[in-house]
């Protein structure tokens, strides 16, 4: 979760920012993972999910599992919260990985028999120069995997809530900007060092007879030969 460190006065006339050195409660914010988490682990137990063995094969009796819970809840847990060692781009950057990309790119797959998919994956544990590994899964488990990074039905990746709710997230931005005195962004350089001069792609896919919108179906080089060609019209006469 990402949380502005400050919000718009109820008058939208100033910017009100939050104290020096504080965001959110980590006393609170400890507490409330405690009950939640043992409201949940209750609710397992009841539901015949846990399983106990060795030495905690006793906790399976329901008075001696109620004894166990109550100790934990007199136990104060611990959140750790901390500034990031990369400031705040290096936390987006960090996030960005998992909400705009896929699980794997096309470049780190390999090979593929038929059978087994072979790709390439990165061992943090590893020097630099051993890193980059290569993985051989049978397809089936290759395909297993890829789909445990897809959202269930009903769930999105992003939510945003208040002050970057879609329908009013443009305008808050720029009012936002403008109360705390903000310059405005810098383009972006993937942007403005592009041959069209940053147009959207929906700009440059207009077309300029009737509007509509033009579909590429091939791209090829200058003075090469389409493998496309476009089937020739045929005309009717309905005289």
């Amino acid at each position: 979760m990402i949380v502005p460190g400050g919000g718009l006065s109820p008058d939208r006339q100033h910017w009100i920012t939050c104290r020096p050195g504080f965001l959110l409660s980590v006393r609170v914010l400890s507490r409330l993972f405690r009950r939640l988490f043992l409201e949940r682990l209750t609710a397992a137990y009841q539901a015949g999910r846990l399983e106990f063995f060795a030495n905690q094969a006793a906790l399976a009796e329901s008075a001696a599992f109620q004894t166990f819970l109550a100790a934990l809840r007199k136990i104060e847990w611990v959140v750790y919260a901390k500034r990031p060692f990369g400031g705040p781009d290096a936390v987006l950057a960090y996030l960005s990985r998992y909400t705009h990309r896929i699980a794997i790119a096309n470049s780190r797959l390999v090979a593929f028999d038929g059978e087994r998919v072979t790709f390439k994956w990165k061992d943090y544990r590893a020097k630099t120069d051993a890193r980059y590994k290569l993985m051989t899964l049978d397809a089936d488990e290759f395909i297993r995997r890829f789909l445990i990074h897809v959202l269930p039905d009903g769930f999105h990746r992003i939510r945003h809530y208040g002050l970057l709710a879609n329908g009013h997230r443009a305008n808050n931005i720029a009012l936002a900007r403008r109360l705390l005195d903000a310059p405005d962004p810098a383009p972006c350089s993937a942007d403005a060092h592009r041959a069209d001069g940053g147009h959207k792609q929906q700009e440059r896919n207009v077309c300029p007879c009737c509007g509509g919108r033009m579909v590429i179906i091939e791209t090829f080089e200058p003075g090469g030969q389409p493998r496309l060609w476009p089937i020739p019209a045929i005309a009717f006469d309905s005289s």
